[in-house]
């Protein structure tokens, strides 16, 4: 299924729609402020493993990502320093992964590594459709490991082409971008950028 969602001002059926479908388990194909990204309701552990067998990630080895909707929602999942709350505060909502220590409150799952990511990006789309969840989405980058090339898709129609059977919705909000986020480690006594993407971070 195909679900066109205006970028700017988020149409609320189709948001609604969507949540629907997360909260019955569904995996969607969604924008982000960098790349498009493939996830589910990040609470949902059936889910998860899914779309962690389809892109073959194993959670006890590599750490996974969620998308929070504002600060608010963060201390329920990460354990956070001042520092890095400061560090979090001058970057968010932007194109940036904070890797921090997992609480409790989140599936086992995800505590295997003890770590997680955090993101909360500026797409207003993304931001719609986790705000009506209430709670966090799963994020993983839509990029082809196993092609020729590898490479991020970046036009929805053909995003829904290539991997529409693998997931219940691709949200179609417009032509995606080509850079991912950059990753920075704030679970040691310093902060630690482990991947330079789109976005400069400010201190």
């Amino acid at each position: 299924m195909l679900i066109k969602i205006h970028p700017v001002t988020p149409n609320a059926r189709e948001v609604a729609q969507t949540v629907k479908m997360l909260r019955e388990g569904a995996i969607i194909i969604y924008p982000t402020d960098t790349v498009y990204a493939i996830g589910c309701d990040a609470l949902n552990v059936r889910a998860v493993e899914e779309i962690c067998r389809i892109k073959g990630i194993d959670p006890k080895k590599n750490n996974l990502s969620i998308i929070c909707s504002d600060f608010s929602d963060l201390s329920e999942y990460v354990k956070i320093s001042d520092e890095a709350f400061k560090l979090m505060k001058h970057n968010l909502p932007g194109p940036f992964t904070f890797i921090l220590p997992a609480s409790s409150n989140l599936p086992k799952l995800y505590r295997s590594r003890k770590e997680i990511g955090i993101r909360i990006p500026d797409n207003n789309i993304t931001k719609a459709i986790v705000s009506e969840l209430g709670n966090p989405l799963l994020s993983m980058s839509l990029y082809d490991d196993h092609g020729t090339k590898g490479e991020y898709e970046i036009y929805p129609d053909m995003i829904y082409e290539k991997y529409g059977n693998l997931a219940d919705a691709v949200i179609d909000g417009g032509e995606g971008g080509t850079i991912p986020s950059t990753v920075v480690d704030c679970t040691g006594s310093y902060f630690e950028i482990l991947r330079e993407g789109k976005g400069t971070l400010i201190e």
